[in-house]
């Protein structure tokens, strides 16, 4: 059990401290050895320009001081370890600054697993016949957490960025989702939107959203199945995404965080609406089609 990084818990019992995280409200600075051999281990965060840096460094300070690591079969959490996946999880929140840490406390616990874990479901079917089966899990979000990880998939995440994976923010892109659900609301693809999306009132901007995205859903899964079933080219996309719009949204949020250019580029539709939700300074401007606003 590492209830924090460990240079986190040494502040935390030291005296002076007391004013420090008083003064950066709870936040202690990360030392700058850790935060370069973190950042080194992870070269898809070296396009990040010196100002993008700070911010995810600040953004980090308080998702660290916020959360509790544990480590489950026998793993040990190490502050490279926390603060690898903090890196990760802010990413998405670089151009929100700490407003966006907002969307994440609805949970405080994160679970590291050494790998996929197996676990057992179940399911009835319309006619009543209960099926049952084992699935392996690279990660899993709950509502009010846990937060679930494979600490194998964690690590690999520089080899999976040109395929547009993340394991990190694709788990925490389902708190996006469930943030402002209920616990009997089950997570959707249709986050609540923030305050003057796209310039428009609240119950146009979600109709518009959800008509975007339901279209490109369908035609994700379409493009999904006459590849599997058919010999056709595989969408660059992870065809995980066409299980259902949840899982859709969140291998959006992965793909379009690690890949914005390529994503873009197979999703024009979406890209302006992920540039408006994540506050990316390409969305300066944008506006909805005007049938949206009817």
């Amino acid at each position: 059990m590492s209830p924090a990084p460990r240079w986190l818990r040494v502040l935390r019992h030291s005296r002076w401290v007391r004013t420090l995280t008083r003064w950066l409200g709870g936040a202690p600075p990360i030392p700058s050895g850790l935060w370069r051999r973190v950042l080194q281990a992870q070269p898809f965060l070296q396009h990040l320009e010196p100002a993008q840096r700070e911010r995810l460094q600040l953004l980090c300070r308080h998702f660290l001081a916020h959360k509790t690591f544990s480590g489950a079969n026998g793993l040990q959490i190490n502050d490279e370890m926390a603060l690898q996946i903090a890196t990760q999880a802010c990413l998405p929140w670089i151009h929100w600054g700490l407003p966006g840490l907002d969307w994440y406390r609805g949970f405080v616990g994160i679970v590291v697993h050494p790998d996929e874990v197996w676990a057992q479901r179940e399911e009835t079917d319309a006619a009543g016949v209960v099926h049952r089966w084992r699935e392996a899990l690279a990660g899993e979000a709950m509502h009010g957490g846990p937060l679930m990880l494979a600490w194998s998939h964690v690590r690999a995440a520089n080899d999976k960025v040109q395929h547009g994976h993340n394991l990190v923010i694709h788990e925490f892109a389902h708190q996006i989702d469930m943030r402002h659900k209920s616990r009997h609301q089950a997570a959707d693809g249709c986050p609540q939107l923030p305050r003057g999306f796209l310039g428009l009132e609240p119950r146009a901007a979600a109709q518009h959203w959800q008509q975007v995205w339901s279209q490109q859903y369908r035609h994700f899964v379409r493009q999904v199945q006459m590849a599997e079933r058919f010999g056709a080219h595989l969408p660059w996309l992870d065809a995980y995404g066409a299980t259902d719009a949840a899982e859709f949204f969140a291998v959006a949020c992965e793909a379009y965080t690690v890949q914005r250019a390529r994503f873009g580029a197979q999703f024009p539709a979406l890209l302006p609406l992920l540039d408006a939700f994540f506050r990316h300074p390409a969305a300066a401007g944008l506006a909805p089609p005007a049938r949206a606003c009817a």
